[in-house]
């Protein structure tokens, strides 16, 4: 997922090992695949997309080959935007180079590719104790994994095992409060290394319960 979203991250860390299904298609039924939702300066939510070539009405073909579209100055516009809405951030300047780089510098020509650039810089900055595969969910010789990509369509939301738990936001004055379920980089931006206690502390409860049954 482009900048997944915090409560897809606690799902992960939950997890321990994660499976990204490259064969997959039809992937505008979850946007999540190549948007994120980001919080303005004005406390409102912001929906960043990354252009993708083609037809996006059910795209035929799989993940791994979808392709990013270079028309307009989409790179641009997506730092511009969190930079107005996290410039002043605790953490920003702590990993902003590296974003530059990836974000506007990046040469990506496979949406997988950027998407994986993206949490790898994650991860790392988070310390994150996650173990990502790329492998069909429907290949026989690898291990059983729970399949829980209904659980992350974007448009209505998502139905992910976590719960949300409130973290500072640099806007949430604005915004009225604590605003769940944005990207990743919000937490990132506003917690910097923390953000690995909100997202263990999202799923605390459910691994208790679990482990309890």
């Amino acid at each position: 997922m482009t900048a997944g979203s915090v409560r897809y991250y606690a799902a992960a860390l939950s997890a321990g090992h994660v499976v990204i299904d490259d064969t997959e298609t039809r992937l505008p039924l979850r946007h999540g695949h190549h948007r994120y939702t980001i919080q303005a300066n004005d406390g409102s939510c912001r929906t960043l997309s990354v252009p993708l070539e083609g037809t996006t009405n059910a795209m035929p073909v799989a993940l791994r080959d979808v392709v990013i579209s270079n028309h307009g100055r989409w790179r641009a516009e997506h730092w511009g935007a969190l930079y107005s809405a996290y410039g002043r951030s605790p953490f920003f300047d702590y990993i902003a180079p590296e974003l530059h780089r990836l974000l506007v510098e990046g040469k990506q020509h496979y949406l997988l590719e950027l998407n994986n650039d993206l949490q790898q810089l994650v991860c790392e900055f988070v310390d994150l104790p996650v173990r990502w595969t790329m492998r069909s969910l429907f290949d026989s010789e690898g291990e059983p994994v729970a399949d829980l990509r209904r659980c992350t369509a974007g448009k209505h939301g998502d139905t992910l095992p976590v719960h949300d738990v409130a973290y500072h936001q640099v806007w949430q004055e604005r915004a009225g409060g604590f605003t769940a379920g944005l990207s990743i980089l919000d937490l990132v931006f506003n917690t910097g290394r923390e953000a690995i206690i909100t997202l263990s502390d999202m799923t605390q409860d459910i691994n208790t319960t679990n482990n309890n049954s």
